[in-house]
């Protein structure tokens, strides 16, 4: 980079491919990462949502982790979080059950009822 100008076209380039579009809320998910979370599988529940985000081309979703919530028997938790709908908070969801939290709840706006332990 050798200008301002450069530096702008690669922030709006980073900006395009990671579905950021100024003051729009996105769709977030967010992984319970503490130790009892890791332990109980989180790893692989997060990567399957990414690998699954990836494969849907779902750029408008935004991932992240947390520490322990505190419900150490419910691990490993997911959390969805769609602008105007009330979060949703999942327990004990393996990396297959990630997948389809992904396909039903993110793509086809269907919460699955019986993995949820809370409302936000």
């Amino acid at each position: 980079m050798k200008s301002l100008e450069d530096l702008k076209k690669v922030r709006e380039q980073a900006r395009q491919m990671t579905g950021l579009r100024g003051d729009q809320e996105q769709t977030k998910i967010i992984v319970g990462m503490g130790t009892c979370g890791i332990a109980a599988g989180a790893r692989e529940t997060m990567k399957a949502i990414l690998d699954e985000l990836n494969k849907r081309n779902l750029t408008e979703v935004t991932i992240t982790q947390t520490g322990c919530l505190g419900l150490c028997e419910q691990e490993p938790i997911v959390e969805v979080e769609v602008p105007g709908e009330p979060r949703i908070i999942y327990g004990k969801i393996s990396a297959e059950k990630a997948r389809q939290i992904v396909s039903k709840h993110l793509v086809n706006n269907n919460i699955i009822g019986e993995w949820v332990i809370g409302r936000k």
